[in-house]
């Protein structure tokens, strides 16, 4: 990225799950922001003149073998710096400080008293207690020279800490996750208050460099655009569109795991409406027969990913110029799939990131790798797009694959798509689609007795899945009414042939994730 004009903020990666969710709060407040590994060169650091650094958590502890620890000097450049968690207990090892493993360690929600109602806790009152989300075994002992206390916890004296004239604070909490209910206010104070941000990033801003970036990096080569028909491949495609036009080259690949109707609305849409060059590629049996007597979900995901490289790979040779493959990608994607930036654990491969085969004929372009599903919305409102496509919820690259628990079978598809047609149908009409983030269903391979008329059944049961979410990397289930799930309930029973049984699931996430494979 060549220089804003706007004010910039510098997160250095310590490999936490929630480090995107750090960039998403800055973000919010209209600041730019960019994450970088924890040892990027003090050079670029420089370069990049951040108004502000966030030290993001981490899995390890300071004093680990392998533990990352950004350049010393990085404390002395005069940019005021926030440590989040393990970003704390770096700048206190790292400054003179002790840190040591905690006997009670502080997992979930707790309560932080606040000392000092100035800096990061402007608007607080002394002695308030505010709920706060913590995640970490080890605590500061001691701290460094000039430091104090700013609040603590029952089981973290330094929960909060600041060198008020160098402008370097830390906090053993989490001020990113929607658990920590005025983390916001907190980040905000961080940026206004210390760093004196002026907010002037839009998601408009997004798309002008967004667009610049694309035309220099595909230049006179063409994209092909693996398009889905969900949110993130519909804003990929106009972004492209716009950025390179007849360049671009959308592929739809009907893979017999689709919901009902699909292969059919995204010809009418894009194909029609838009005017995007499109492919229907009926590749249903292909990945059936690939997929046939696979059960284990890593599986799935990676043959589906092949699968779809392949196809792609196919089609693009068709395009002398075709050099690029672009993808949907977003951040919770990549975040679940590999650690990307710093040592995060890996929670579940992808199959447009983690599955993805080693070698491929295409490169890899993927606009929107850096940014949460909210996002994504607002540019394509940015870019004009519809609300029926910029509003429609989440659908997992692998399709149904990952939402039939088990073998494949077309049978067993068929089944799904019925019941889950079914439950879209009926939230729908009583309007609480719209109040959810993600709402789908899942057939188990576990078979229960019933009773149907004067005979006994055994067949396969269906789990309702209904989630709110802001950002996808957490969320809670959603209380639908007792009414809307009788009655859809009652019609899948009623109505898909094989099913006796339907649940609900009740998991949040975490500990659950929202898809179930």
């Amino acid at each position: 990225m060549g220089k804003a004009s706007f004010d910039k903020v510098l997160i250095l990666d310590f490999g936490s799950q929630y480090t995107q969710l750090i960039a998403r709060r800055v973000r919010e407040q209209r600041i730019y922001c960019e994450i970088q590994p924890w040892d990027k060169d003090i050079a670029f650091i420089k370069e990049y003149d951040p108004k502000g650094i966030i030290l993001s958590g981490g899995p390890t502890g300071v004093y680990a073998a392998d533990a990352p620890t950004c350049s010393s000097e990085v404390f002395s450049l005069g940019v005021p710096i926030l440590g989040i968690c393990y970003g704390l207990q770096l700048i206190s090892k790292e400054l003179g400080g002790q840190v040591s493993a905690s006997k009670q360690r502080e997992y979930g929600r707790a309560k932080l008293t606040i000392i000092d109602s100035s800096d990061l806790f402007i608007n607080f009152d002394p002695g308030e207690e505010a709920e706060v989300w913590m995640s970490h075994g080890d605590k500061v002992d001691k701290l460094p020279d000039g430091f104090v206390v700013l609040a603590h916890s029952r089981n973290s004296p330094y929960a909060a800490i600041a060198h008020k004239d160098r402008k370097l604070f830390g906090v053993q909490f989490h001020p990113e996750v929607v658990h920590t209910p005025r983390g916001e206010e907190i980040l905000s104070n961080f940026l206004f208050s210390i760093c004196q941000c002026n907010p002037g990033w839009t998601m408009t801003s997004f798309v002008e460099r967004a667009l610049d970036e694309i035309k220099q990096k595909v230049g006179t080569h063409e994209v092909i655009c693996g398009l889905s028909g969900g949110v993130d491949s519909s804003v990929v495609a106009a972004l492209l569109h716009r950025a390179i036009g007849k360049q671009l080259h959308c592929i739809f690949v009907d893979n017999g795991l689709l919901r009902k109707g699909e292969a059919v609305s995204v010809k009418e849409l894009f194909g029609r409406h838009f005017g995007i060059d499109l492919v229907i590629v009926d590749a249903q049996d292909r990945f059936l027969e690939a997929l046939k007597g696979v059960s284990d979900p890593e599986k799935k995901r990676k043959i589906i990913g092949e699968m779809f490289i392949r196809v792609f790979e196919e089609q693009a040779r068709k395009y002398s110029k075709a050099t690029y493959l672009a993808q949907g990608t977003l951040y919770p994607d990549v975040i679940e799939s590999q650690s990307v930036r710093g040592p995060s654990a890996t929670i579940k491969s992808h199959h447009n990131v983690g599955g993805l085969p080693d070698k491929m004929d295409l490169e890899l372009i993927e606009p929107l790798r850096e940014l949460f599903k909210d996002e994504v919305r607002r540019v394509g409102e940015a870019l004009g797009l519809p609300q029926s496509i910029v509003l429609r919820q989440p659908f997992p690259g692998p399709g149904l694959a990952v939402r039939l628990a088990g073998s494949l079978s077309e049978e067993r598809l068929d089944t799904l798509r019925e019941a889950d047609a079914i439950l879209q149908d009926e939230m729908l009409v009583s309007g609480t689609l719209a109040q959810t983030w993600q709402a789908f269903t899942i057939l188990l391979p576990v078979r229960s007795v019933g009773v149907m008329g004067d005979e006994r059944t055994y067949e396969e049961t269906i789990v309702v899945r209904a989630i709110t979410s802001l950002d996808g990397m957490t969320a809670d289930w959603a209380r639908l009414p007792y009414s809307v799930l009788a009655t859809i309930s009652n019609r899948i029973i009623n109505e898909v042939k094989g099913i006796n049984r339907v649940l609900y699931d009740i998991s949040s996430k975490p500990p659950a994730t929202i898809e179930w494979e």
